[in-house]
């Protein structure tokens, strides 16, 4: 007990927060044509990538989901408050992979 640090807030995860909106079939979009776009340009895109934050690992994007600006702005409230995006090509959501048009 005397090692334990203060406890962390408690906030719902980010993939229970969000509806997707699946357009392609993952595998569809995962080995088709993409692109790597700017995370403000990447709204209305398909994802073409997988984010995940850990804790607690449940993706919050997937291949084929229309890439949604909540879901986007849940993402970097994660990344600012310290959370680790697993399977991003781009762990600081900088940049996201996309179905090129």
């Amino acid at each position: 007990e005397e090692h334990r640090g203060p406890p962390r807030p408690l906030v719902p995860a980010t993939a229970w927060t969000v509806v997707p909106d699946t357009v392609m079939s993952p595998r569809d979009a995962f080995f088709c044509a993409h692109e790597r776009v700017p995370a403000a340009k990447a709204v209305g895109r398909i994802a073409a990538e997988t984010a995940v934050p850990y804790p607690p690992g449940i993706p919050a994007l997937a291949p084929g989901e229309r890439i949604q600006a909540d879901v986007l702005k849940a993402l970097q409230a994660e990344v600012a408050s310290g959370t680790r995006i697993a399977y991003c090509g781009d762990p600081s959501l900088a940049t996201l992979l996309v179905v090129r048009e």
